[in-house]
């Protein structure tokens, strides 16, 4: 039997140590649930695949002060250039990089005339620019419909003959079930947009956006259009560190008045990007450690001293036919009775704070299975903690406890 009665007598009895550990393991109970449900969440973020080959795409930034270039013939040049290059896959230019924290958007609509009657916008979407190698340089999968043909590529942006590639979020949010393929959209201007095919995922530069999974290629040779050029280049893993040189060697070699500055691979860019949420989810996991080891070592630390003051009791119980196992019990179960105590009440503040939480810094709602978890933690690392001082304390024997007596 485990006589709860005289337990919790024996608790209330000396109410100041089991009090303290009731609130230490109360508020630790608060705090890992809603701490664990935050990690979780950074953890779900920092896992949402971006669609690119990450770690085999090179990203880089050209700025050219020579005057009178021309920047199209310059922009084929340049391309031209990093496919000689040993061990490069393929190349594009761009106007923006995944994942990059800077970017552009847009949203087209299904009528020229903004204003008309009915107009419908699509959701808002990171717009790339690129040219037919861009699906295979970033490694993106074509879901439906076709990648550009050459004859379609253009060098400047907001005329005819436009084409789009989306991606499968968007167009699961705009059309529905309803497929996509030569459906025409605007952009502010009479000229019509052709949708062409549909990737199945492809991230935009920004990862708290809510429409990160939503994008836009557009058939524009980016790099065409300006001084500053933006391109992506792809390459197996081992050869990107010695890539670097290279590029930056063959573009100040073909021309020296120029600046290639940036090279990050999309995986760097990913890290960079999330690297406050990492930060989080490293600070927040020390604490939840640090609390349980802090609610392991209270309780070990009182029922050491319980032993040391209740050596004769002990000893009168073990005189009078207790069993080992009787005395272990004790110790176990009053640390139950704390841990369910403090457990319930943790659990209600838990939820109470995650409604806080989701108030002020709109964060979703606590589940109830944090908590749950928590408590049942907390149970099995306390049990751990008490089993050997209370085993210790069940070997004293008879004759020494009650020698004063």
């Amino acid at each position: 039997m485990l006589h709860i009665k005289p337990i919790i007598s024996s608790l209330l009895h000396s109410k100041s140590g089991p009090f303290l550990l009731f609130l230490q393991m109360m508020l630790s109970v608060a705090i890992i649930a809603n701490a664990s449900s935050i990690i979780n969440q950074r953890l779900e973020l920092m896992d949402r695949e971006s669609g690119v080959d990450e770690t085999k795409v090179l990203t880089f930034r050209v700025s050219s002060f020579s005057e009178n270039t021309d920047h199209e013939a310059q922009n084929k040049r340049d391309q031209q250039m990093l496919r000689d290059l040993p061990n490069v896959i393929n190349v594009s230019s761009t106007n923006m990089f995944p994942l990059s924290g800077g970017g552009w958007s847009t949203g087209l609509l299904d009528k020229p005339d903004p204003n008309a009657e009915g107009v419908k916008r699509t959701p808002q979407a990171a717009q790339y620019m690129g040219n037919e190698h861009f699906l295979d340089t970033l490694g993106l999968t074509l879901v439906e419909g076709r990648n550009f043909y050459p004859e379609e590529i253009l060098h400047e942006h907001g005329y005819a003959n436009q084409k789009v590639i989306v991606s499968k979020p968007l167009a699961d949010e705009y059309w529905g079930e309803e497929s996509p393929i030569g459906k025409i959209l605007y952009h502010g201007t009479e000229y019509p947009i052709e949708v062409i095919g549909v990737v199945d995922k492809l991230q935009g530069a920004w990862v708290d956006s809510d429409f990160l999974d939503n994008s836009f290629i557009f058939n524009i040779d980016f790099g065409s259009q300006s001084a500053g050029g933006m391109y992506f280049v792809r390459a197996n893993e081992e050869h990107i560190p010695e890539l670097k040189q290279q590029i930056e060697t063959a573009f100040l070699a073909e021309d020296p008045d120029r600046v290639v500055i940036e090279f990050l691979t999309v995986r760097e860019s990913r890290d960079i990007s999330y690297q406050n949420d990492a930060l989080m989810v490293y600070i927040l996991s020390i604490v939840i450690v640090l609390l349980l080891l802090v609610s392991s070592l209270g309780l070990a630390g009182m029922v050491m001293f319980n032993v040391q003051r209740r050596t004769k009791q002990i000893g009168t119980r073990r005189a009078l036919g207790a069993r080992k196992r009787d005395i272990i019990n004790q110790f176990l179960v009053e640390n139950y009775v704390i841990c369910l105590a403090a457990g319930v009440c943790g659990g209600l503040l838990a939820v109470q704070l995650g409604k806080q939480l989701m108030q002020h810094y709109s964060l979703p709602a606590l589940d109830l299975t944090y908590p749950l978890v928590t408590i049942a933690g907390l149970f099995i690392v306390t049990s751990i903690a008490v089993f050997l001082p209370a085993r210790k304390a069940a070997t004293i024997s008879p004759a020494i406890a009650t020698r004063s007596v």
